[in-house]
């Protein structure tokens, strides 16, 4: 396990923890943007270990959490129609809509399959031209350009079956809604190490200039997480606001080109909804007008959905950082992944789901 078990190595971890320690000196407040490094934080126990004036606040970085409700029952709209698969990675199965999920769908017939790449959609679209193949194309700018490079590649194959649903979201604009909104709280970024590896860092500069806020790339191993938040920490005790690489062996400054012009080619920026926090300007990617013959959406004539949240579901104030997952009333209780009230106890990266699945239960004062 090369390259993976030296950024968990308990001597290292110790190290870098007295570190944090013995530079911290009055109260801050961070956020990890990604769902993938709030589940290692919890999973390991970091922000527990770290000293009581550092708190990590977690952040809307799950793609299937902030998926809006409507485009889920869009999905669920499709999926029910004959003639249609539908393909999406199985964290989606479970997400709920406003009265079912995919799963739902899928026992009472509709032809739901869990695929592990667009790449396989487009294959059962070539193993079913009478069938009509959807992918629910979500995510942020990690998985965009394997979404772009399945359009593509159904359009040089000339797959008139193969559609996308797509729901991408940008992380840029959250941060400055983040910082623009009257409820901040946070003085700090770890950002999402894998983002950055496809979109370069250089987004974030006039980010961290403006709101004078220090923004650190960070990993998702435990020694990657301290490095990142030991990063933030120093910044903050000097008074910096800086754009940080603390992910260098895999984030360059400028990102992967190849993917960026794919993804200029294939998508536009939208305004987009994110579940649980609402519209966020220039927030999202559609398809462009040459492939705009792939939307889903317009293909199926699902554009106006009618949508209605959970009452008790409290997801949208985790995903802003207002509260943690174990104090909203309703966490363990009425929504757990079993039955669950939002997405962000069902996905993979969801706060919820990292707060149940590790036993974090023990409800807390609020924090708003």
């Amino acid at each position: 396990m090369k390259y993976l078990t030296e950024f968990r190595d308990g001597e290292i971890v110790k190290k870098m923890l007295a570190e944090i320690h013995a530079v911290v000196t009055r109260p801050w407040a961070m956020m990890e943007v990604c769902g993938g490094q709030t589940h290692s934080i919890i999973r390991n126990g970091i922000d527990q270990l770290l000293p009581p004036e550092i708190e990590l606040i977690h952040g809307p970085g799950c793609p299937v959490c902030v998926t809006p409700l409507e485009t889920i029952d869009k999905a669920l709209a499709i999926a029910s129609q004959p003639n249609v698969i539908f393909c999406s990675f199985g964290d989606m199965l479970r997400v709920p809509g406003s009265d079912q999920d995919l799963f739902a769908v899928k026992s009472r017939g509709g032809d739901v399959r869990i695929v592990y790449s667009p790449l396989d959609a487009l294959k059962v679209a070539r193993e079913n031209p009478t069938k009509q193949v959807v992918f629910f194309g979500i995510g942020f700018e990690t998985t965009a350009p394997a979404n772009a490079m399945a359009v593509v590649q159904a359009k040089k194959q000339g797959l008139t079956n193969f559609s996308m649903l797509v729901s991408h979201v940008l992380v840029p604009p959250a941060i400055e809604a983040l910082m623009s909104s009257p409820n901040r709280r946070v003085q700090a970024f770890l950002a999402a190490g894998h983002v950055c590896s496809v979109m370069g860092f250089w987004q974030y500069e006039p980010l961290a200039e403006k709101y004078h806020v220090p923004i650190v790339v960070t990993g998702f191993e435990p020694i990657d997480v301290l490095a990142g938040i030991h990063r933030v920490v120093l910044q903050l005790e000097s008074g910096r606001a800086e754009v940080e690489n603390a992910y260098a062996r895999a984030v360059q400054r400028e990102g992967n080109i190849p993917a960026q012009r794919i993804l200029a080619d294939v998508f536009e920026v939208c305004d987009r909804q994110w579940r649980g926090i609402g519209m966020i300007p220039q927030s999202g990617w559609q398809l462009s007008a040459p492939y705009r013959e792939f939307d889903a959406a317009s293909r199926f004539n699902v554009e106006n959905v009618q949508t209605k949240e959970s009452a008790l579901c409290q997801s949208g104030n985790v995903l802003q950082g207002l509260i943690k997952p174990n104090q909203c009333p309703a966490f363990g209780k009425e929504c757990t992944p079993q039955k669950p009230l939002g997405a962000t106890m069902v996905s993979s990266e969801g706060a919820c789901a990292a707060y149940y699945n590790y036993g974090r239960f023990v409800n807390v004062e609020s924090i708003t």
